[in-house]
C-alpha cells in the first residue's frame, strides 16, 4: 500500500463564523490511499479550538508513514483499528486515512459504498444548509440569496431570538438552531420556548461541553429536541449523552472516520436517540463520506460543498435539499487535479 497527502486551503463564499470565531478559508489534509491499482480517498478540515492544524496532521502521518503502508490491508474495519493504535491522540488523521481505506475498499469491490452497507438512497433526509453569525441584514441576505427547504442558524448572540424573528418572517422553511455551547442554562431556558414559538425544530449544543448538570435539567424542561455536538466527540460519549440529550450530532472528523461513526449511529439507535451526522466544512471528499451513511440518519448537516468558493472534487450533487451520490464504486468520486499528489 502506498500513501500521499496535500494540504489544502479552500476559501468560503462567505466569511463563516459560528460562536466561537469567523474564519475565510477551510484548512484540510487530503489523503490518497494506493493499493492493487486502487485509489483511495480522505480528508480531515483542521478546527481551530481542536489543535490539531494541517501541519500537525501531515507531520504525524509523514513520521509513521512506512508503518501507514505496510499494513495488510483486507478490510477498513481492520485498518482503523491499526490506524487508532498507531496514532492515538490525532483522530483527525485517522479519520481521513479511514475514508481512504474505505473508498479503495468500495473500489476492490467494485460498488458503492451505500450498496456494500445495504443502504437505500431512498431513505436519505435532506441536509440542511447554513447560515453563518452575522448582522440580521447579511442573515436574511444569505438566506434569501440561497432558498433551501432546512436551515441551520448559527446563535450564541446577544440577539439570537431577534436573528431568528427576522429570518421566519422571510420563510417557511424548516429552522434548525445551533448555538455552539454558547448559552448559559438560565439563557437556554429563557430562549427555548420562544425558538419554539418561532417553529424551530430542535437545538444543537446549548451549553458547555461539559455541563451535565445543565444539560440534565434542560433535558428534563426544553419544550424542544436538543442534540448533543461538542458534547458528544467519541463512541463513549454516546452513552455519557443519553438521559441528557435527545439526539447526537456525530462529526467524522472528531470521532475518527466512518468506522467509529457506523458503531455510534448503531448504539445511539439502541438508546432510543435521534442521530445526525455533521458537517466540519468538507469538501465534496470528506462529504461524499457523509452522503454514504445518510440513509442510516434522522438529520444531516452536510453542506460543506455549497459553503465553499472552490472545490476539489466532484460526484455529489445538491439538488433543494436532497444530495445524490455517484453510483462509481467507493466513495463515487473522482478529484478535479489529477496532478494535486504530484
Amino acid at each position: 500500500m502506498k500513501v500521499a497527502y496535500k494540504t489544502i486551503n479552500l476559501p468560503f463564499r462567505y466569511p463563516f463564523t459560528i460562536s466561537k470565531g469567523t474564519k475565510t478559508h477551510q484548512p484540510s489534509l487530503i489523503v490518497q490511499l494506493e493499493f492493487r491499482g486502487h485509489v483511495g480517498y480522505g480528508e480531515a478540515p483542521a478546527i481551530t479550538y481542536y489543535n490539531i492544524p494541517v501541519e500537525k496532521m501531515a507531520a504525524d502521518l509523514e513520521q509513521k508513514k512506512m508503518f501507514v503502508e505496510k499494513f495488510a490491508f483486507t478490510d477498513p474495519e481492520r485498518y482503523w483499528h491499526y490506524l487508532h493504535h498507531l496514532y492515538p491522540q490525532n483522530n483527525f488523521l485517522v479519520c481521513a486515512l479511514d475514508i481512504a481505506a474505505w473508498d479503495m475498499y468500495g473500489k476492490l469491490r467494485q460498488q458503492p459504498l451505500y450498496k456494500l452497507w445495504g443502504l437505500d438512497m431512498q431513505q436519505a433526509p435532506a441536509t440542511d444548509y447554513t447560515i453563518g453569525i452575522d448582522t440580521i441584514e447579511k442573515m436574511v441576505a444569505k438566506m434569501q440569496e440561497k432558498p433551501w427547504p432546512i436551515y441551520k442558524i448559527k446563535l450564541g448572540t446577544d440577539q439570537d431570538i431577534e436573528i431568528v424573528t427576522a429570518l421566519r418572517k422571510h420563510t417557511n422553511a424548516i429552522l434548525r438552531v445551533d448555538a455552539n455551547a454558547a448559552w448559559t442554562v438560565d439563557e437556554a431556558l429563557e430562549k427555548l420556548p420562544a425558538l419554539k414559538e418561532l417553529g424551530v425544530e430542535f437545538v444543537e449544543q446549548p451549553l458547555a461541553k461539559d455541563d451535565w448538570e445543565g444539560m440534565k435539567r434542560l433535558y428534563n424542561e426544553s419544550p424542544l429536541p436538543l442534540i448533543a455536538d461538542e458534547s458528544c466527540v467519541l463512541e463513549g460519549d454516546v452513552q455519557k449523552c443519553h438521559g441528557h440529550f435527545h439526539g447526537i450530532n456525530i462529526k467524522l472528523t472528531k470521532c475518527s472516520g466512518i468506522t467509529p461513526a457506523r458503531r455510534m449511529i448503531a448504539n445511539a439507535r439502541s438508546l432510543g436517540m435521534k442521530v445526525m451526522v455533521g458537517s466540519m466544512n468538507e469538501s465534496t471528499v470528506g462529504s461524499a463520506a457523509i452522503a454514504h451513511l445518510n440513509p442510516l440518519l434522522d438529520y444531516v448537516d452536510m453542506d460543506g460543498p455549497l459553503l465553499l468558493a472552490e472545490d476539489i472534487a466532484t460526484g455529489l450533487q445538491f439538488d433543494n435539499g436532497k444530495v445524490t451520490c455517484s453510483d462509481a464504486p467507493g466513495l463515487g468520486i473522482a478529484i478535479k487535479d489529477a496532478t494535486l499528489f504530484q
